[in-house]
C-alpha cells in the first residue's frame, strides 16, 4: 500500500500503452464516502501541468477513475481541462465509474474497462430540504422520477385528457414547490446537453443518432439508479469500449487492489463500534477519503472524522455520590493546613465530576450518533 509500489504498477501501465496515467480514485468506504466535486480541478491541473512539462512527450493521456458519482457540472471542466493536454483520452475502469464518473467516460476517446468494469445511468438526484417542528430534513428525489411520473401519466394511464392530466400533476405540485420542478426541469435539460458536449469532445466525431442513442439509454432508459452497465452492454450502446490485453488488465486490477487497501474500503465504519464504548466523542486524525496521483505528485482530500453519541436526558436523574477522601494518620479536620484542605476539595470536585458523567451516561440512552469529515481540504503531500 505504498506509494512506491502504486508507482511502478502506473508506470507499467504507462508504458505498455505509451500514455501518462493520472488516477482519480474517490472513497465508497461505508461513512467515509467521497464524491467527485469542483475542488478537484485544481489539483488535477498541477498534475496536467507536470505531465506537460515530461519529457516524454506522450500524446495521450489516461485517467484511471473510481468512483460511485458527484456532481454532475463537475465532468465537463475535468473532460475540457485534460483536453487542453493531450490529442487522445482515454478513461480507465478497473470497477466502478458510475453516475458523474460516467459522465467523464463519456468525454474519452477510449474507455479502457476490465472484467468488472462498470459504468452507471447518469440521471441526477435533486436534494430537497423540508422543514417541520422547527427542524429541516433533507430528501433525495431522482430528477427522472419527477419526469416517469408525468410519463406514466400520459403513455401508460392513458390520461390523455388535459384536465384530469392536470388534476393529477397537481399532486406533484403539491409535494413538490412550483419553482423546484423547474429546477429539476431544468436539470434534466442540462444534463442531456452536457452529456452531447461531452461525446463531442472525441477526437472521431460521432453522429448525432448514435449520440441520441446512447443519452437517451443513460438519462432516460435505464430505469434503476443503481445498475451497472459491463462492458459488453456499453459497447452495445455505441460507446467506444476497449477490452485491454491481459497484461494491462493485470496491472489496472493490481492498482486499484493498491488503493482500496490505501483508503481501507473493505472496513466499513459501523457508528455502533466506531466510538469507543468508555467516551461519548472520537476522533480519527487524516482520514482519506480521496486522491489524485500520477508519477510526479500525490494529492489526497483528508479530514479529521469526528464522531459522537448524543443521548436523551433522562426525565428525573438519580445522582448517588460515594467520596472517598483519607486523612493521613494523627490528624483531625480541625487541624488540616490549608494547603491539604485545598488538595481534598481538588480530589472531590475531580470525584464528583467522574461519578455524574458516569450515572449520566447509564441513565441517559443514546439516540443517535453524529459524525462529520471536518477540515477536510485537497493536500499535496508527496512528490517526485
Amino acid at each position: 500500500m505504498s506509494r512506491e509500489a502504486r508507482i511502478e504498477l502506473v508506470k507499467g501501465i504507462e508504458e505498455r500503452r505509451q500514455s501518462h496515467l493520472v488516477a482519480y480514485f474517490l472513497s465508497d468506504r461505508v461513512g467515509a464516502q467521497a464524491q467527485i466535486g469542483e475542488d478537484a480541478v485544481r489539483p488535477l491541473y498541477d498534475h496536467l501541468l507536470a505531465i506537460e512539462a515530461d519529457s516524454q512527450r506522450r500524446n495521450r493521456i489516461d485517467m484511471f477513475l473510481y468512483s460511485r458519482g458527484g456532481g454532475v457540472e463537475v465532468p465537463w471542466r475535468i473532460v475540457s481541462t485534460v483536453r487542453e493536454f493531450c490529442d487522445e483520452f482515454a478513461v480507465l475502469i478497473p470497477y466502478k465509474a458510475h453516475s458523474a464518473a460516467t459522465m467523464i467516460a463519456l468525454g474519452a476517446d477510449e474507455i479502457v474497462m476490465g472484467k468488472k468494469g462498470e459504468l452507471g445511468p447518469i440521471d441526477p438526484s435533486a436534494t430537497i430540504t423540508h422543514e417541520s417542528g422547527g427542524q429541516q430534513r433533507q430528501e433525495q428525489i431522482n430528477v427522472e422520477d419527477m419526469m416517469s411520473f408525468i410519463s406514466f401519466l400520459r403513455d401508460r394511464a392513458n390520461l390523455t385528457d388535459q384536465d384530469a392530466l392536470s388534476s393529477n400533476v397537481g399532486v406533484l405540485a403539491q409535494k413538490l414547490q412550483p419553482w423546484i420542478i423547474g429546477g429539476m426541469y431544468r436539470t434534466h435539460a442540462h444534463m442531456n446537453l452536457v452529456a452531447r458536449k461531452l461525446l463531442d469532445t472525441r477526437k472521431i466525431k460521432i453522429e448525432e443518432s448514435k449520440a441520441n442513442n446512447i443519452i437517451k439509454a443513460l438519462v432516460e432508459e435505464i430505469y434503476l439508479h443503481g445498475h451497472a452497465i459491463g462492458r459488453k452492454e456499453a459497447s452495445d450502446m455505441g460507446l467506444p469500449v476497449c477490452n485491454p490485453d491481459p497484461e494491462v488488465e493485470r496491472l489496472i486490477w493490481d492498482l486499484f487492489l493498491e488503493y482500496e487497501g490505501y483508503m481501507s474500503l473493505n472496513q466499513p465504519i459501523d457508528p455502533r463500534t466506531f466510538i469507543p464504548e468508555e467516551v461519548d466523542e472520537y476522533t480519527e486524525a487524516n482520514l482519506i477519503t480521496a486522491c489524485i496521483e500520477s508519477a510526479h505528485l500525490l494529492h489526497v482530500f483528508s479530514g479529521d472524522l469526528k464522531a459522537r453519541r448524543v443521548r436523551q436526558p433522562p426525565p428525573q436523574l438519580n445522582i448517588n455520590i460515594s467520596l472517598n477522601v483519607q486523612l493521613p494518620a494523627g490528624v483531625t479536620p480541625q487541624t488540616v493546613p490549608q494547603p491539604i484542605v485545598q488538595e481534598i476539595v481538588r480530589q472531590l470536585q475531580s470525584q464528583i465530576s467522574e461519578q455524574v458523567r458516569q450515572q449520566l451516561r447509564s441513565q441517559a440512552p443514546v439516540v443517535r450518533v453524529e459524525g462529520a469529515l471536518q477540515g477536510a481540504s485537497w493536500k499535496r503531500v508527496g512528490d517526485e
